[in-house]
């Protein structure tokens, strides 16, 4: 039976996907706390639908840094998409295309990200990590602009790889066939290692700059023309601190739960973000969500819009560029049917009334 919502994607999924890759996608840090509570707070919510509203037809289209797209919903960043579907990242760009969804593309991929942007016909965003050699790190800048991607997307909330003890117990390591398409020599080479390691964590530690301050985001800004955005804010600190940094958007994320087990869901840390950066810069939000309410009430409380990222991959898995394009459809038809019943007929009409926090 094909799949009728997000969360019909995953055994189906589980099915396709080598189990060592499984357990890198799928697992969170330490206890996995915050990757349960990501999904948890969301259904903690209640909606206030207004009746009576003359909805019609909802209309999910918008302008996000420009860009015009059919709805409020993206693509998220992850890595090594090649273990979930031999296209990879070329795939999802293809079905996130076709549904009329914005991609944001890995560091990590394992398509390079020229190959990423041919497959491409809608916007793409790369996500950034920056190495201990700017050299490096402004490279992939240069390259991204040339191929036409639309925004930098920072990830600021890894200083060290969270403890993710399914990679450890594994020895997680890409599989000898793959490899970071983005780089050559050793930069493409994570190695291989034995239970009780994790490969990623060591690549990090090697060669990700672990001592990035809010300087390196000033850096980073004048080596660009590029919209840049930091992914992973939880706090109404941190985001007074980008808006004063210039920065054109924040991402309120917890990295899936993989990083800093025991942090806020980012639907809980979305709404003192909000409110500090008082529409100064645009708020995205990511982290559990699977449902078209999921969305709306990430929109009623403030984002502009939200990035879905494991389901994806399941989607990936199960049918290539097509799983994707039906996933992110169906995520669209299920907030646009969720905003008819709660009377909200735009996304302009979608506010904070429309929600109650427990």
């Amino acid at each position: 039976m094909e799949p009728i919502n997000l969360f019909d994607y995953e055994p189906l999924a589980r099915e396709r996907v080598d189990p060592v890759a499984w357990d890198y996608y799928q697992s969170g840090a330490n206890d996995e706390v915050t990757l349960r509570e990501n999904r948890r707070a969301f259904e903690r919510i209640r909606l206030r639908p207004r009746v009576l509203a003359g909805v019609g037809e909802p209309d999910t289209r918008l302008t996000l840094l420009g860009e015009p797209l059919r709805s409020p919903i993206l693509v998220a960043p992850m890595a090594y998409q090649r273990m979930a579907h031999d296209e990879g990242e070329a795939a999802m760009a293809r079905g996130a295309s076709a549904a009329g969804a914005a991609m944001c593309v890995s560091t990590m991929a394992t398509v390079s990200l020229e190959d990423v942007a041919l497959a491409a016909e809608g916007p793409l965003w790369f996500q950034l990590y920056v190495y201990r050699d700017r050299a490096v790190t402004e490279s992939l800048v240069r390259r991204a602009e040339r191929a036409g991607y639309r925004a930098l997307v920072v990830t600021v909330d890894m200083p060290a790889v969270g403890r993710r003890e399914a990679d450890l117990r594994n020895g997680f390591g890409l599989p000898p066939h793959l490899s970071l398409a983005n780089f050559a020599g050793a930069l493409a080479e994570e190695g291989r290692v034995a239970p009780g390691e994790s490969a990623l964590s060591i690549y990090a530690a090697h060669q990700l700059d672990p001592s990035l301050t809010w300087e390196s985001i000033a850096w980073l800004r004048s080596v660009t023309t590029l919209p840049v955005l930091l992914k992973g804010i939880l706090t109404a600190e941190d985001a007074a601190l980008a808006v004063a940094h210039g920065v054109a958007g924040v991402i309120v994320s917890n990295h899936g739960g993989r990083q800093l087990d025991g942090v806020a869901p980012s639907i809980e840390a979305l709404p003192e973000v909000v409110e500090t950066v008082a529409g100064r810069c645009v708020v995205l939000v990511d982290g559990g969500l699977r449902r078209g309410t999921d969305i709306l009430k990430a929109l009623a409380l403030g984002a502009q819009a939200a990035l879905v990222g494991r389901p994806m991959l399941w989607a990936l898995a199960v049918d290539g560029a097509a799983g994707v394009e039906r996933a992110v459809t169906l995520l669209r038809e299920e907030l646009s049917l969720a905003m008819a019943l709660a009377g909200r007929p735009t996304l302009a009409s979608i506010d904070r009334s429309l929600v109650r926090l427990p």
